[in-house]
């Protein structure tokens, strides 16, 4: 016998719950991020001994971050949000314990693995956001997705300012004080595991799912109810599984509005990487000079606390007005918004490029930085979301995902050489470049929308 549709109401607080769910966990896992990226270059180049491999935290980060999206997206689309959630936050988990070690041992190998699981820990973080909205109202997803996106604020901010508690826990422990802020990272990590592996019941995108199929059947569809605890098999129009590459790809290029989504979250996460990555390095060469970065030792005191705030308020740009660019994102519309975004990463390049000489001008940049990031990955993600087919939905998430994990990848292999060979100038010029193409496309897209709604 079928069981009645859940009430309106009931969907609703269910959504609620997850939401707040989804948040609270994003506050835990924001601390296993926040001391990898503050600290990463540094400890890179103070562990391999050269600052050739500044970049390689960074890049291992986001590259694991671009393998795992698409294998977590397929775990999802099969078992549901939950599973992916717990499975990347815990390999994020044994990642920051690996880093611990890494500095215990002095080994630069177990540095780059626990990076990798960092990684795996960013994909689920990212997926978190597209868990927000498989029950929201239409109207309201991009609020519903930006909730979750700011709740990172508050782990994301602590984690680089983590350095000099972390340090003293460290001594506490025994440990090496560089050490320290991962013991702290680690069990943030750890409760966010456990809060969705017990919290995220009932599964949202399982009950979006189910409740689809109830709703088609109740209005005479053929679509069959699954049995209970399971979603119903989708596949390609070529007979393809549910979880093809191909799938999402096709999905993705069917349709315009989702290519200027993919465009607009994957250049604004290699800008953002690419500049954010190297800007430690800026900042301590800039504060004890050339041969501090090339002598690879460790920086300073003082200079870690520079670091420390200035990725503080860079997090806090890409963050802290998460809810505001929902706001845009849902009255304004998904497209002006990627525009606005666009429009503030170029101004951020601009100044932290053209003021680097100061740390104020670059810790500006970096705040201007974060919230082009976030408008252009609220809105791009919103847009996608809306774009493709339910039946596609997960999949072409999860290739969204993984695209925005290679961009970043690749600019975080690239910042390096590039920051070497045009400097910190040179850098942001490059990221300027790629804000400017994907800026043109954006207004390419808008005007014949424009121009329709003139002729009507």
């Amino acid at each position: 016998m079928a069981r009645t549709l859940m009430p309106d109401s009931g969907v609703r607080q269910v959504q609620r719950r997850t939401v707040v769910l989804l948040s609270v966990a994003q506050v835990f896992a924001g601390l296993g991020t926040g001391a990898t990226v503050s600290i990463g270059s540094i400890l890179a180049v103070e562990l391999s001994g050269s600052t050739a491999w500044a970049g390689a935290v960074a890049t291992v980060m986001t590259l694991g971050a671009a393998l795992a999206a698409l294998p977590l997206a397929a775990l999802a689309d099969r078992r549901g949000r939950r599973i992916g959630q717990v499975l990347g936050l815990a390999a994020a988990f044994l990642g920051a314990v690996l880093i611990m070690l890494s500095v215990v041992a002095g080994q630069f190998v177990l540095l780059v693995v626990g990076a990798a699981g960092i990684g795996v820990g960013t994909a689920a973080s990212l997926q978190a956001r597209f868990a927000a909205v498989d029950l929201a109202d239409p109207e309201h997803r991009g609020r519903s997705l930006s909730a979750v996106v700011w709740a990172v604020t508050v782990g994301a901010v602590a984690g680089p300012n983590l350095i000099q508690p972390g340090a003293a826990v460290g001594v506490a422990l025994g440990l090496p004080p560089v050490a320290g802020p991962f013991v702290i990272s680690a069990a943030g990590l750890l409760l966010a595991t456990v809060l969705l592996f017990i919290g995220l019941r009932p599964d949202p995108l399982l009950l979006a799912r189910e409740l689809a199929a109830r709703q088609g059947s109740s209005a005479g569809g053929t679509q069959q109810d699954p049995p209970r605890g399971e979603t119903p098999p989708s596949a390609s129009p070529q007979g393809r599984p549910a979880g093809s590459l191909v799938r999402g790809i096709r999905a993705i290029r069917g349709s315009r509005a989702a290519v200027l989504a993919l465009a607009a979250v994957v250049g604004a996460h290699a800008i953002m990487v690419g500049v954010m990555s190297m800007t430690p390095l800026h900042l301590q060469e800039l504060v004890e000079g050339p041969a501090a970065s090339h002598a690879g030792h460790a920086a300073s005191g003082d200079v870690l606390v520079i670091i420390g705030f200035t990725i503080s308020l860079h997090i806090a740009g890409m963050f802290a007005l998460s809810p505001v660019m929902g706001w845009l994102t849902d009255k304004v519309g998904r497209t002006e918004t990627i525009l606005i975004g666009f429009a503030t990463l170029i101004t951020a390049v601009l100044v932290a490029g053209f003021g680097q000489t100061s740390t104020v001008a670059v810790a500006v940049g970096l705040v201007l930085l974060g919230l082009g990031w976030s408008a252009s990955t609220i809105s791009g993600s919103t847009l996608l979301a809306e774009s493709v087919g339910q039946e596609s939905r997960v999949m072409v998430q999860g290739v969204s995902d993984m695209f925005m994990g290679v961009a970043g990848a690749v600019g975080g292999a690239t910042s390096g050489l590039v920051l070497s060979w045009a400097g910190y100038l040179g850098l942001n010029m490059l990221g300027g470049v790629v804000a400017v193409a994907v800026l043109a496309a954006a207004l390419l897209t808008l005007v014949p929308r424009q121009r329709k709604s003139v002729a009507g």
